[in-house]
Formats: structure tokens, C-alpha cells, sequence
């Protein structure tokens, strides 16, 4: 009689739903192949109320409109299809519906090379042996726009990060770090091993779609070695002649001005501290590592254009603290919004006759009058709207300035003509591509006007921000160190994040030394790196990060972060949790 049958073991899957702010969670599975069949649940059969969810190397970050679907019955759903997803994942049932492949033609003659190989105790030509034959796939998009981490399945083709990052790593560069392995979309600082380099285009925001890959895609390496005029030799794997691969032309892209086929309205004299050119911004693009960017304080851009008659996702110009001059070309109508700061107007130029401009009020200006704002009383940015918007060139549906992914029009700088948009419905109706067609937009919770003055914050003043404490708060000691202390603005701040200074919040026992995998982050998150001082997430933040994230400030006080100005100080107060705990 033959032994009893043998029942193959059941895996056990551990899931955790984690609040991320009062309209995100984050999903946090076993690995990225379960990440990756939830994500592509939610595409293929997405939720009502569910906006763009952003994969991590293990996680989900999943955006939702709490008032048309509540936190804990998104959590269920999600508990649901996750431990569905991860059995698929587990069965290998397939590739996702729609995953690409994508062919990558290689020379493998990157500086680190041989660093990779004495690492891995073996040969350059078998380093790229292994790499070049490995089966890679997109796992998720962050650090800079059309950036793919690539998992393979090599499981030993693991190298740490260099010690010391470059500040300056060449687009086309093909690199490893840790199990990934991704090639560099442009120019950019950088700390992985490089291996090679490639002709082929990652990133071209006037291509449709700007990146070749998305999550779940298949990638794969081809080496060849370097010839004339950017063509290569692909390796057959035999000893024998090799046959002629042609690489693509590699070409970096420049940002575009604020040319337009409008009349020109205004001219910048003199920028002050910054002065860049915003709407709402490109949601949606996750996909492809693109934030949503847009105004740093969307409240006072809709009040500046509501001002003036145009749709409220008009472009216009947001100006950071004072020293900002425009010289009207021809007669316009403009509105300022945002921070409490005194704005004059100079008939003809002549800073002899000068007149006060309002605040949240059109006002003309005539031909030679200029417009000059001085530093903020209370407050950080200033909105100037011009009637007919600022008829800017759209990269990706839209005119902002994106000062992380370097998307969207250059810095304004002294004699950049400002454009009106002919066309006034244009300004809300920007042409998006393809790709675009189909994602969801979050609700604008705070379109209420634009805020009193006397709510801004002046340094040294303390406001308060609600915060929902998570995913990671774990992570330390002390989590209520966070809420138990005032936290100062520095002035290594801008749109990307505040850096804060206060007594440094001090990791687990746990916690020491242990590395987060790359997971999504929302604007508001308060990140903390290794000294333990928090970075608050701004507009124009990564879309992935590696830091433990201990809170986020709620959606309904993000406007505020875009007027906090250095030296202003931050207490946090937490909301209660998610209901499903």
C-alpha cells in the first residue's frame, strides 16, 4: 500500500492595510509580485473612488476619496484582493494583461563593472552574461520620471550601493543596487553600480507615452559593443561575427520656455527670489514616475484666476517671496492672491506715482505700468493671474513648473515675455495624451476660496497642522516625540520638501539599521532620514522614497505647506485613526 497522500504545504500571505493620510492607505504585501497582481486588480477591475495606486518594491499606495468611499470599507476590499492577488502571484498565473517587452541594447562598459564583478566574485564577462540573460520586469516607477526599478530573476546578481554617489551619472547609464537593476533617464546624481549604457530613449515627455515601460512589463538586456554614429554589435552568445543592432539617438530635452502664439502681456523685469509658471498640475501619471506638481498652494490660484475670469486651472505665475517686477506690454487685466505681501503698481514705471494693488481683486494694469511685490508679511508665495492665463507650451496636459522631474516651462527669468492664452476654455482643456485617457481625478477638498491673510504664518509663529500618524510610526522609539515638540522651518526649503529642525526623533531598537524598501509617498508625508529630522513632503516630492515616513499632514491643510515660510514654527496634532485600525 503506497503512503498517504502528500498535501503540498498552504503559504500563509501576510497583508497589512496602513493609513497614509485621510485619503490614502498602503498596502503592504510580501513581495513585489503580489504588489504588482494587486495593482493590477485595481486596474483591471478598478473601484469607484479609487484613484492611481503607485507599486513600491513590496507595498501599494492606494489615493481614494473618502467622501465617496470610506477608509474602512476601501481596507476590506483591498484585504480581499490582495490575498487573491498573492495567490496568483504564488501559482505564477501569468503576466499581467496588456505587460510589454521590452529590448534594451546594451554596452557593457560601465566604470563599475569590475567593482560589480570582484563584488560578486566573478568575471566582467560573466556580469554581463548574468545580466544580459536575466528575465527583468518593471516592478515600480520613482526617483526621477520614466526611472524603472527592474527586478530580475538572477536571485545572486545583488550588489550594494556605492559608498560615495556621484553627483553627476550620464542619461542612458545601465546600473544595479541592491536587487534592482534601471537605467537613467537623464542626467542626474546617482549611487548605483554602473554596468553599461544604452542609445535607447527612457524618458521624452513629447513622446506618446514618454516612458517605453510601465509596471509589470518584461525587460530585457542585449549586449553590444559601441560603433559609428550610435549604431552597436549585438552578441549572438556564440564565438562566431556578430550582427548590427541600430541604437536610437539619445537627445536631452530642454525645458520649454513661456513661448506662445498669444500676445505678449507682460514681461518679467526682475524674478526676486523665484518665479515659475503653475496650474493644477498632471495627475494621473504615477504610472510613469511623474508626480501631480502644480501649485504649491492650489487655494490661492484658483482665488487669483476667479478673480479675473479665468477657469481656476489657468496658468499663472507663482511668485516665492518678494522681488518679483512685471511691466505690462499692452493693457491686462491681473489679480494677485496668496501671501500677505505689499503689491504696487507704477504708473508708466515711474516709481514716483504708485498705487496700491489688491488682493483677490482684478485690477488693470495699462501699457508701461509695472507691478512689484515686496517680501511677505505673513506667507510665502504669491499668485499673479492675468486674464487669458499664461499661454505656456503643456508638457503632459499641463503648463506647471515640476522643479524635482525638471517638466514644464524653465524659471522665470528678467526679459521672459508672458503670453495670454487666446483661447480662455484652453487654459482648463489642455490636450493630454493617450495614456492620460483614463485615470481618476481626486476631488478638490479645499477649493473654498482663497484664505484669509491673517491665517498665514509669519517666522516665528507657530501653526498647527493635523496630521494621521503612519504607515511607520513604529519605526521609533518614540513616535510621540513628533507631537510633544514645536518643529522650525528651515531654510533648506522649497517645493520639493521643508526641511524641519528640532529634537531629532530616534529609531526602535528594531528600526536600527534596517533598510525600507522603496514604497509611494503623498505630498504632506513627513519623511525622516537617519539623523532623524523630518522632511514634510511638498508638491514637487519623489513619488517613491526609502526613509521611513512617521505621519502625513491631512489633505485638507496641504494648501498651507506651500505659504510656510523659513523660520516658521510647526506643531502637529494627530486626527483620529483610520476605523479599521
Amino acid at each position: 500500500m503506497g503512503g498517504p497522500e502528500r498535501v503540498p504545504p498552504v503559504r500563509v500571505f501576510s497583508l497589512r492595510v496602513l493609513p497614509v493620510r485621510d485619503d490614502a492607505l498602503l498596502v503592504e504585501v510580501d513581495d513585489l509580485a503580489q504588489a504588482l497582481a494587486l495593482h493590477a486588480s485595481l486596474r483591471d477591475d478598478p473601484v469607484t473612488g479609487v484613484g492611481q495606486p503607485v507599486p513600491g518594491a513590496r507595498t501599494l499606495l492606494v489615493p481614494f476619496d473618502p467622501w465617496r468611499l470610506p477608509a474602512a470599507r476601501l481596507a476590506d476590499e483591498l484585504r480581499a484582493r490582495a490575498a487573491a492577488a498573492g495567490r496568483a502571484a504564488d501559482e505564477g498565473a501569468g503576466e499581467a494583461a496588456g505587460a510589454s517587452l521590452v529590448e534594451i541594447p546594451t554596452v557593457y562598459d560601465g566604470e563599475d563593472l569590475a567593482d560589480v564583478a570582484r563584488l560578486l566574485a566573478c568575471s566582467p564577462e560573466e556580469v554581463v552574461r548574468r545580466h544580459a540573460g536575466a528575465s527583468w520586469v518593471v516592478g515600480f516607477v520613482g526617483f526621477a520620471p520614466g526611472f524603472a526599478y527592474l527586478t530580475g530573476d538572477d536571485e545572486t546578481l545583488v550588489v550594494p550601493r556605492r559608498e560615495s554617489p556621484r553627483t553627476r551619472v550620464p542619461a542612458g547609464s545601465v546600473a544595479l543596487a541592491g536587487p534592482y537593476s534601471g537605467v537613467y533617464p537623464r542626467s542626474s546624481p546617482g549611487g548605483w553600480q554602473l554596468v553599461g549604457r544604452t542609445d535607447v530613449v527612457t524618458w521624452d515627455a513629447d513622446r506618446d507615452p514618454p516612458a517605453p515601460w510601465a509596471p509589470g512589463d518584461r525587460v530585457r538586456f542585449t549586449a553590444v559593443r559601441a560603433a559609428a554614429r550610435g549604431a552597436g554589435l549585438a552578441h549572438d552568445g556564440s564565438s562566431g561575427p556578430a550582427r548590427q543592432s541600430e541604437l536610437p539617438p539619445r537627445t536631452e530635452t530642454a525645458a520649454p520656455t513661456t513661448s506662445g502664439r498669444g500676445l505678449e502681456v507682460l514681461e518679467v523685469v526682475t524674478p526676486g527670489l523665484q518665479a515659475l509658471v503653475q496650474d493644477l498640475g498632471r495627475p494621473g501619471l504615477a504610472h510613469l514616475g511623474v508626480s501631480a506638481s502644480g501649485a504649491a498652494d492650489p487655494r490661492s490660484l484658483r482665488a487669483a484666476n476667479r478673480a479675473v475670469g479665468n477657469p481656476v486651472g489657468a496658468a499663472a505665475v507663482e511668485a516665492v517671496g518678494g522681488g518679483l517686477r512685471l511691466r505690462a506690454r499692452t493693457d491686462a487685466v491681473v489679480a494677485l492672491a496668496g501671501a500677505d505681501a505689499d503689491a504696487v503698481v507704477h504708473r508708466g514705471g515711474d516709481p514716483d506715482d504708485a498705487r496700491r494693488a489688491p488682493l483677490a481683486r482684478a485690477f488693470r494694469l495699462r501699457a508701461g505700468d509695472e507691478l512689484a511685490l515686496a517680501a511677505p508679511a505673513r506667507g510665502r508665495r504669491t499668485y499673479v493671474a492675468v486674464r487669458g492665463g499664461v499661454a505656456a507650451p503643456p508638457v503632459l496636459g499641463s503648463r506647471a513648473t515640476d522643479t524635482l522631474a525638471h517638466l514644464g516651462p524653465a524659471p522665470l527669468a528678467p526679459g521672459t515675455p508672458l503670453r495670454g492664452e487666446r483661447d480662455l476654455g484652453a487654459c482648463s482643456r489642455p490636450k493630454s495624451p493617450r495614456s492620460l485617457a483614463h485615470h481618476v481625478l481626486a476631488v478638490a477638498v479645499d477649493d473654498v476660496g482663497a484664505p484669509d491673510v491673517a491665517a498665514l504664518t509669519a517666522p516665528g509663529e507657530v501653526t498647527t497642522l493635523p496630521v494621521v500618524l503612519g504607515p511607520h510610526d513604529d519605526w521609533f522609539a518614540d513616535p510621540a516625540a513628533l507631537v510633544d515638540q514645536e518643529w522650525r522651518v528651515t531654510d533648506r526649503s522649497d517645493r520639493v520638501g521643508l526641511r524641519l529642525d528640532g529634537a531629532p526623533l530616534t529609531r526602535a531598537a528594531g528600526a536600527q539599521g534596517r533598510e525600507l524598501p522603496s514604497e509611494g509617498c503623498v505630498t504632506g508625508a513627513l519623511q525622516v532620514p537617519p539623523d532623524g529630522l523630518p522632511v514634510l513632503f511638498g508638491v514637487d516630492h519623489p513619488l517613491t522614497g526609502g526613509y521611513p515616513v512617521v505621519a502625513s499632514v491631512a489633505s485638507t491643510h496641504l494648501w498651507l505647506l506651500g505659504q510656510l515660510p523659513p523660520g516658521a514654527l510647526l506643531r502637529f496634532v494627530p486626527v483620529a485613526p483610520h476605523p479599521f485600525g
